[in-house]
């Protein structure tokens, strides 16, 4: 690996750690100051704390099947994992790889969870349109995958994505 590639991957683990070490605080204050207590409102209506034990992953799918929902993780992690080592480093590529690293931060936030305690800490309700209770982690994991889809449709174009390709030709005319 050069310079460029291990430095990326370094300043990767850094963020990483920020972010996984930012829901698990943020879940830590949700059970310290939300369990047992009755919902907190932020603003009136649209925004509220209030705590839920969530033994299904998202949108409360797969209730207590906790082994399924660790090995999906594991296996989605790991390919994540791949396309960021795979990722060439040039400017181009620099928001894909934060991307990655807010969605892999999220899925390890959840995962912690699912595997300390049974089930994932969730906090934030958005009661205005009555969306599912969800944490940090899920922010993550939504705002940046929602940032991939916009960077695949409207920046990054289909010979960008080349280094993801297993059958590259060595021979192709240039």
């Amino acid at each position: 690996m050069n310079k460029k590639k291990t430095l990326m991957i370094f300043l990767d683990i850094l963020l990483g750690i920020f972010l996984v070490w930012f829901d698990q605080f943020t879940k830590g204050l949700a059970v310290s100051r939300l369990k047992g207590q009755p919902a907190y409102s932020l603003i009136d209506g649209v925004l509220e704390l209030q705590y839920l034990e969530n033994y299904g992953m998202a949108f409360g799918m797969l209730q207590n099947q906790k082994i399924l929902i660790l090995l999906m993780d594991i296996i989605f992690m790991l390919v994540l994992l791949f396309f960021l080592l795979k990722m060439p480093v040039t400017p181009k590529f620099r928001m894909i790889h934060v991307l990655l690293v807010f969605i892999v931060s999220g899925g390890v936030g959840n995962m912690l969870d699912r595997l300390r305690l049974d089930y994932v800490v969730d906090f934030v309700s958005f009661v205005l349109i009555n969306y599912p209770i969800f944490n940090v982690a899920d922010i993550y994991v939504v705002c940046a995958t929602i940032g991939l889809f916009i960077m695949f449709l409207f920046v990054l174009k289909e010979k960008d994505l080349e280094f993801l390709n297993f059958k590259q030709n060595r021979y192709r005319k240039p």
